[in-house]
């Protein structure tokens, strides 16, 4: 498992470690039962406190995507794909909606936004 920490971003690197992990699991990368580096040696692999990976290792367990157990460590989690696909899904359709009331009150026709959509997703 590699995490790349950058000092470019306003990001925290606490959050940096947590949406790296989140997409590994959502790309497949890791699956249910992987076991993850403790949180020393992720801290020492990548230079950053343990504080830190603790703080990230704490998010991640709230969030659903691991599971601890004292003396065994952390493994990637059996419910977190499905959850944090719906999470996501609810910030889209957010977006979704601000787009068709906008697209709706200057007239573009929903064609054109099917279209736009569809762009936009394709890319990478």
């Amino acid at each position: 498992m590699e995490i790349i920490i950058s000092s470019n971003t306003n990001k925290p690197i606490y959050e940096q470690i947590t949406s790296q992990i989140k997409a590994m699991v959502m790309s497949g990368e890791l699956q249910t039962g992987d076991p993850i580096p403790s949180m020393r040696s992720l801290a020492k692999s990548i230079h950053v406190s343990v504080i830190t990976v603790q703080k990230a290792y704490e998010d991640l367990q709230r969030d659903g995507f691991i599971e601890t157990t004292v003396g065994r460590g952390s493994f990637i989690s059996a419910r977190n794909k499905d959850f944090f696909q719906e999470e996501q899904q609810r910030r889209a359709e957010e977006h979704l909606q601000e787009a068709a009331d906008i697209a709706r009150a200057s007239g573009i026709p929903l064609s054109k936004m099917v279209e736009l959509l569809t762009i936009f997703y394709q890319e990478e």
